[in-house]
C-alpha cells in the first residue's frame, strides 16, 4: 500500500486567495501553479493525479503540499531559501587576509594594495578586494586623531556643547579654529582650459610666493566674512584682531 499524503483543509479566506491566484493573469506562472496544486489537493485529489493534470512531477506536488502545510499561504509566495554556491575561499583564508591587512605591512611599501596582498596570499586581486569590502577594510586611507590629556576635558566638552545647544539669552557664541600659514602659490605656467576631447591641464610645479595668516570670521546671520591678513599668527595678532571682528559681528548682528 502506498502512503497517502496528509490532507489539506482550507479556510474560507485561504480558498478565496488561492482562487484569485489561479485565475490571475499578472502573477508569475509558478505562483499560479502552486495555487492549483494546493487547491486540487484540498479537493481530495492524489499527488500523482495532480502531477498528471498539471504536467509537473510528483515530487514538485509533494513539495508544495508540504510547504503549504508548514507555512500556509506565505509558503507559496516565495521560493524556499537555497544554500547558494559553495564558497571558493575557506574561512581560514579569509581570516589570514584580514589578519595580514590589520597587523602587517609589505616589505617595500607603507600599506597593502590589492595587488600586493593578492601576491602575498596567492589569491586574485578581485578576491582581496571583495574580502576588504566585506570587512570594511581600507588600508590606503589614513585618518588623524589626537587624544586630549586634559583632566578636565569632559567637563570642558560638556560646557562647550551645552553653550551651542542651549545658549543664554543675548549671548554671542564665537567658534574659533586655527588655519595658519596659508601658502600663496601660483602655477609656473598658465592653466590650459578645457577643450572638446581634451581635459583642462596644468603644470605639476608651482611658485611659492610666501605665506600669510588669515584672521577671519563668518557672520551666521547675514553670511558676511570679516577678516584680515597678517604676517604672523602669535597671540598678539589674535588679541589685536579679535576685538575688531567681535565689534563687527555685534554691530551687524
Amino acid at each position: 500500500m502506498s502512503r497517502r499524503a496528509p490532507s489539506i483543509v482550507l479556510s474560507a479566506s485561504e480558498r478565496a486567495t488561492l482562487d484569485t491566484w489561479r485565475h490571475a493573469r499578472r502573477l508569475p506562472h509558478r505562483q499560479v501553479m502552486r495555487a492549483q496544486i494546493v487547491t486540487l489537493a484540498a479537493d481530495g485529489m492524489d499527488s500523482q493525479d495532480i502531477a498528471k493534470a498539471l504536467g509537473v512531477s510528483r515530487p514538485t506536488v509533494q513539495l508544495w503540499r508540504q510547504r503549504f502545510l508548514a507555512l500556509r499561504i506565505a509558503g507559496l509566495e516565495k521560493d524556499a531559501p537555497r544554500p547558494g554556491r559553495t564558497p571558493r575561499l575557506s574561512a581560514e583564508k579569509i581570516k589570514a587576509v584580514v589578519e595580514a591587512t590589520l597587523h602587517s605591512t609589505p616589505a617595500n611599501a607603507t600599506h597593502w594594495s590589492t595587488r600586493s596582498m593578492a601576491r602575498a596570499q596567492g589569491l586574485s586581486e578581485a578576491s582581496v578586494r571583495r574580502i576588504w569590502r566585506q570587512h570594511n577594510l581600507k588600508p590606503h586611507l589614513i585618518e588623524t586623531f589626537k587624544l586630549s590629556r586634559d583632566k578636565r576635558f569632559v567637563e570642558k566638552l560638556q560646557e562647550v556643547v551645552g553653550l551651542y545647544l542651549n545658549p543664554p539669552d543675548k549671548a554671542l557664541v564665537l567658534c574659533v579654529d586655527e588655519k595658519s600659514q596659508i601658502q600663496a602659490l601660483d602655477r609656473s605656467q598658465p592653466l590650459l582650459p578645457l577643450r572638446p576631447g581634451i581635459p583642462a591641464r596644468q603644470t605639476h610645479d608651482y611658485k611659492r610666493h610666501g605665506t600669510t595668516t588669515l584672521f577671519a570670521a563668518l557672520s551666521m546671520l547675514d553670511g558676511r566674512v570679516i577678516g584680515d591678513c597678517m604676517p604672523r599668527h602669535r597671540h598678539q595678532e589674535f588679541i589685536r584682531d579679535s576685538p575688531a571682528i567681535t565689534r563687527t559681528l555685534i554691530t551687524h548682528g
